[in-house]
């Protein structure tokens, strides 16, 4: 099993520059490069044919730019933004050889029913699916565990998901989120797990389905998440993708980026490998 690292697990102590080098340092296989903040920062001292080459140099490489945020359900003033965001987001990916996008869906105190969360969905991804057709980018859909994402359950993501019917359209499994609004084992179990393109390792605190956020995130294993039983049905399923580790944690971004990167990566390999 490779191993991934997404930037959030360092999104308040490096940069990715930094996030590279250590990597490098310690083993990554992959890192997955947040388009809202790292990369954008990382345009204004390099250039992206700087990070190109880097990729082509070094062990590491791109697996995922993270992320194109609240894709469904917008005004048509803010869908016709978020297309010339994902445009750019492809140029991106060409450069830097990145098969997937993750595409995360909205978050909002308005509520809306599902079967128009499900219609405005299907619509945009079947649109996103083929603009990213000719570089050759698959899209990764990442349900959010919270009661105020449009889409927070795997059952949820992966019903709109099958209903693309598109290869090129697949999910996000984080196993957070997993947990945070009480998905299925059982529907993971039944599922396709190839639409399964990303797998996010971390592990929560013991607080109540729905009132979980992001900073509640462990080190993978140290927490209460079923890792276990997620874990030995993708096994099952023949699941042979990276996992990739996203913490937020308060206390992780004071500790020094480097430490953080190497817990990261002996926690996450030391449940990973059990099963993958």
């Amino acid at each position: 099993m490779k191993l991934g690292f997404n930037q959030a697990t360092t999104l308040e102590n490096s940069n990715l520059a930094t996030d590279l080098e250590l990597c490098e340092r310690h083993g990554y296989d992959y890192i997955e490069i947040r388009t809202m903040d790292k990369l954008p920062e990382y345009l204004e001292q390099y250039s992206l044919q700087r990070l190109s080459a880097y990729f082509q140099e070094n062990h590491i490489k791109p697996y995922a730019l993270n992320a194109l945020v609240y894709f469904n359900n917008r005004s048509e003033d803010e869908y016709q933004q978020l297309l010339k965001e994902f445009k750019q987001m492809l140029e991106y990916a060409k450069e830097l050889q990145v098969p997937y996008i993750v595409v995360v869906p909205l978050v909002t105190k308005e509520k809306i029913l599902k079967k128009d969360i499900k219609a405005s969905s299907v619509a945009v991804l079947h649109e996103l699916a083929e603009l990213a057709a000719p570089y050759g980018v698959k899209l990764a859909v990442e349900f959010v565990g919270h009661p105020d994402c449009t889409i927070n359950t795997f059952e949820q993501a992966y019903d709109i998901v099958q209903k693309v019917d598109n290869p090129n359209v697949g999910l996000v499994l984080d196993c957070f989120h997993f947990h945070a609004m009480n998905s299925s084992i059982e529907a993971l179990r039944q599922a396709d797990i190839s639409k399964v393109f990303i797998l996010h390792m971390d592990d929560t605190e013991d607080f109540p389905i729905g009132s979980l956020v992001d900073e509640d995130r462990v080190w993978p294993g140290q927490g209460v998440i079923d890792l276990e039983g997620i874990l030995s049905v993708l096994k099952e399923s023949g699941f042979d993708g990276p996992a990739t580790v996203e913490l937020f944690r308060p206390e992780y971004y004071e500790m020094k980026a480097e430490d953080v990167i190497k817990k990261a990566k002996e926690t996450t390999a030391e449940v990973v490998s059990k099963y993958l």
